[in-house]
This record gives C-alpha cells, structure tokens and sequence, in this order.
C-alpha cells in the first residue's frame, strides 16, 4: 500500500522519533511503516490523518487533495 507519512513527515521537517513519539512507539517501527515493511493498522493511520491533518484518502495515496480533512 502507499503511503505518504514519510512526505508529509518530510515537509514538517520532522524526524522518524519525533512522529514514532506522537504514536507512542519505537523509531524502527515506524521506519518499518515508512517503508512498507510493516502494514500500518487503522487505528494509526486515523492518528497520522488528526496530526497532520490531512484526510485518511490523503495519506494512503486515493486522492490529491490533502483539504478533505475533518476534525
């Protein structure tokens, strides 16, 4: 699946600890999540979407339109 946490990651100008320690995990696992070596679960996603503030379809690539974002 793709996903764009580690664009938007980039953008903000942030690290993999610095979002690992919103999530509440370790940096190696979210560099696995980066890479598509582990499945990022719902749950997560739905964090990444709130933080960023960018809509779920965003973040796992099924439109171009960051803006459908509802708190």
């Amino acid at each position: 699946m793709n996903l764009r946490i580690r664009q938007l990651r980039e953008e903000k100008g942030l690290t993999q600890s610095e979002v690992a320690e919103v999530l509440h995990c370790d940096q190696s696992l979210y560099s696995r999540y980066e890479l598509g070596l582990r499945q990022l679960p719902l749950e997560t996603a739905i964090q990444l979407s709130d933080y960023y503030q960018v809509s779920l379809d965003y973040l796992v690539c099924l439109t171009e339109d960051p803006g459908k974002y509802r708190p």
